[in-house]
């Protein structure tokens, strides 16, 4: 009788402490697959709870002057309880100023019909300015953006290339893969690149993520699109901010599917051959060929001679050279390349970038300027391409 009484004491202060503890926010919030007409936004907790996100005009009002919007992670109509949440903001204006918070309540226990929440956490809204971004506009005049590939979980060079661009004026940057060299674990991916790249601007300024090779690989490979591109169909997709049309294309692994290291568990050859056919169509769509600039985003070159880049020229770059895109970004080789179109098969110009160059570029309709600058900040390449 003691003893059950001891355990029904035990179970009582282990649910009481449990409620004391509360939830926190662990990473983010940051942004994904902004477009003109939405955006969603991520963060992961760490405990499970319902989340949602409360969304203001940016009218210049206290975020407090009167109850905001709030917009559910849910799925199938339920409110999704879970660590990681991802919320779609539909509706939205083009090249329009939006201010979040987010927000996450604790799922303590749901038995039945019956449901017990804990405390809330939340971004803060009341000791700073709210978290903000801007919609894409396919009528912006310009466009500023950046690029930075092969970080291999090195945050101190992420910062340092975060550092050289003026994010104020920044419409976007490109995460184009191998931002860690194995995902084993949820803190490894955000202690790798994510949390500093929170830190730095995910939370206000676009950023769309090209899978690399090595986020292929480790234990949480297949949980990869919780986090990225999460309301997305594919991880390849195609997006357009002012005059640049941008085409991301998922390169999967280097080897062939049957090699040792990936035990038989990767199909990236029907992968491949799947995202050719979604390339055949958008390729022909009016949101490529209206727009001033084409731009390939693809963390493997389709060269080198391993299986992987070859499988890319047979699949992919017969697509491109009839849509005549204007560059190709990648990297994958950790050096900087430049070929002129006609190299390697390749009828347009190509840029392998370094694993310790930053790359940034701006557009109007009329001319694409692509820099590419060392950890130092010294301009070590130019190409500009002018219609």
């Amino acid at each position: 009788m003691k003893r059950r009484i001891g355990m029904a004491v035990l179970v009582l202060l282990v649910g009481a402490l449990q409620m004391l503890a509360g939830i926190n926010i662990l990473h983010g919030p940051y942004l994904q697959n902004v477009d003109e007409h939405e955006a969603t936004v991520v963060w992961v907790t760490d405990n499970s709870s319902v989340g949602w996100v409360e969304l203001a005009p940016d009218d210049g009002s206290h975020f407090y002057a009167q109850e905001r919007t709030k917009l559910f992670d849910t799925k199938i109509g339920i409110k999704n309880v879970s660590r990681v949440h991802a919320v779609k903001l539909v509706g939205l204006q083009p090249g329009t100023s939006y201010r979040y918070r987010v927000c996450a309540q604790e799922v303590l226990s749901h038995e039945g019909v019956k449901v017990v929440y804990g405390e809330i956490a939340s971004t803060d809204v009341y000791n700073k300015s709210p978290l903000a971004f801007k919609t894409s506009d396919s009528k912006k005049p310009t466009v500023s953006f950046a690029m930075m590939n092969d970080i291999h979980g090195r945050n101190d060079v992420l910062e340092n290339m975060v550092g050289q661009c003026d994010l104020g004026a920044t419409d976007l940057i490109l995460f184009n893969g191998d931002m860690v060299s194995i995902s084993d674990s949820e803190e490894q991916v955000f202690g790798g690149f994510m949390d500093k790249a929170v830190e730095l601007f995910a939370g206000s300024v676009p950023m769309y993520y090209c899978r690399g090779n090595h986020e292929t690989r480790g234990a949480m490979a297949p949980y990869f699109k919780d986090y990225f591109n999460p309301h997305a169909d594919e991880l390849y997709y195609m997006f357009r901010q002012g005059p640049v049309c941008f085409v991301v294309l998922d390169c999967g692994e280097d080897k062939p599917d049957s090699d040792v290291e990936y035990y038989g568990i990767t199909a990236y050859d029907s992968y491949r051959s799947q995202q050719a056919e979604w390339l055949k169509e958008a390729l022909q769509s009016d949101l490529y060929k209206s727009a001033p600039f084409k731009v390939i985003v693809c963390h493997m070159p389709p060269f080198g001679g391993w299986h992987g880049e070859s499988d890319i020229a047979k699949k992919f770059v017969p697509l491109l050279n009839a849509a005549k895109p204007d560059v190709y970004l990648c990297g994958h080789l950790h050096s900087y390349i430049r070929n002129d179109a006609g190299k390697e098969g390749v009828d347009f110009p190509l840029i392998v970038n370094s694993n310790n160059t930053l790359l940034k570029a701006e557009a109007d309709n009329s001319r694409l300027t692509i820099c590419i600058y060392d950890l130092s900040g010294k301009e070590t390449d130019r190409l500009e391409i002018e219609k």
